[in-house]
This record gives C-alpha cells, structure tokens and sequence, in this order.
C-alpha cells in the first residue's frame, strides 16, 4: 500500500506547482461557474493538488488559486443569470437540470436571503445553481460577493489544510509504519465522511427554508404537525411562491 500510495503522490508532486495551482483554479472556475458545477469534480481535483503541497507558501497560493477560481466562477454564474438566465433555464440543459430544483434554489434565496449565497456553497447542487438564480433575482453583485468570497474562502482553507497535512503526514511516517498508507486512507475517508455529514446536518437544519418536508418528529417537537410549504399542493406552493417573492430577496 506505501509503494501504490507513494508511487501516486510522486506523480501528483512531479507536476510543476504553478502548473497544479493553475489546473486547480480552472477547475473551481469552472465547478461554479455556467452550471458545470454538475459535471466537473472541483473538490476532488483540489484534494489531489493539495497532496503535493510540501511548504507553507504552495498551500497558501493554491488557496488563493482556489478562491480566485470559485470567486470568477460564480461572477460569471451570475452575470449569465443576469443577463442570459431565463434562456438557459428553459434551455435543453435546463429542462435536463429540472424546474424542481430551480424553482428550489429561487425559494431557499428569496426566502433566506444572502446567508442562502454563503450556505449554498457547501450544499449539493445548489451550489452551482444560486450564482445564476442570484443573477436572474436582482440581487446586487455587490452583496453577492458580499456573501459567497467568505464561503468560497473557508471551503478552500479546509479542503486544502486537511488534504495537505494528511498527506504530509503520510510523508513523514511511510518509512517508519509499513501501514502509514492505510492510516492516509482513512483520514481522507474520514474527512470525506465529515463533509458529507456536514452537509447533511445543514440540508436538515435548512429544510424548512428549501421548502422540504420537515419529519413529523422534528415538527412536533417543535409544535408544528407538517411543514405547511411541504404539504401544499404544487399549485398552492406555486401561488405561494409568487406570493412570497418580493420581500424575501431582501433579506
């Protein structure tokens, strides 16, 4: 396992850093930018890159190439929403994409506002939809980046710092433990596990912003029997929705 493992980590640390940092921007540019955010694995090709991070100053310019990449990203994400976001909606990719989760990410940021911007980085699918809902709502570019630089900043510092460190970790102990390796791959899953469950915590604590059902227990803890948008019809939901638009942008 310490050869295989070595063996990869050589191959990633052979690239040339600029090269790494470049490749690992691009890769957030276009994770959050024009929907591809679907498509392209960002997280994983930063997780890689920042395996070969040997001092303190490449981790540092890959974070900054990180942001850089996700906050140009999500510029453009926005600006196509502004000024081209209907026609993608109703575009093929669109109508492939659903109206259900446009009509979701349209709900959750009329309904919560900016803190929607900085929570939808770290949230499935959302994160590559609220960039261009942002721009078709009239939300100021402003006040956008107002919100989501934070987010994108944190993401970066996390994925790299871990990534970077456990591989470091594995460095310094591959010539000492002969299961250094396996010690490697369960950090990494570990983490991986953390994130996941991170995001699942805050898809829950969010819920009822998203316009989810919220679980009967939870409800009657807290004195609700159903969530009232979850038990709409869709027309209902529908004329609520419209009905609910204007102020929440705002918030």
């Amino acid at each position: 396992m310490n050869e295989v493992l070595t063996g990869i980590l050589d191959a990633v640390q052979s690239v040339d850093p600029v090269l790494r940092v470049l490749i690992a921007g691009a890769a957030m540019f276009f994770e959050t930018s024009i929907l591809l955010g679907l498509f392209v694995p960002g997280d994983t090709i930063v997780i890689v890159a920042a395996t070969a991070v040997t001092d303190l100053w490449q981790g540092v310019w890959l974070v900054l190439a990180v942001i850089a990449g996700s906050l140009a990203g999500e510029s453009v994400g926005f600006w196509l929403g502004r000024v081209l976001g209907p026609r993608i909606r109703h575009s093929r990719l669109g109508r492939w994409i659903g109206e259900t989760h446009w009509q979701r990410a349209e709900r959750y940021l009329e309904r919560r506002g900016g803190i929607a911007v900085f929570v939808s980085r770290f949230l499935p699918v959302l994160h590559s939809l609220v960039p261009m809902t942002v721009g078709m709502s009239g939300f100021r570019y402003r006040r956008f980046i107002a919100w989501t630089a934070p987010a994108c900043t944190l993401w970066a510092v996390l994925y790299v710092t871990v990534s970077s460190l456990a591989a470091g970790t594995y460095r310094d102990l591959a010539d000492q433990l002969h299961f250094a390796g396996y010690i490697f791959i369960g950090v990494m899953v570990l983490f991986l596990v953390a994130v996941i469950v991170a995001k699942k915590m805050i898809q829950h604590i969010e819920r009822r912003h998203l316009g989810e059902a919220v679980p009967a227990t939870d409800a009657s803890a807290r004195g609700d029997a159903t969530d009232p948008a979850a038990s709409d019809s869709p027309g209902i939901r529908a004329h609520r929705h419209g009905a609910d638009a204007a102020p929440g942008v705002g918030d």
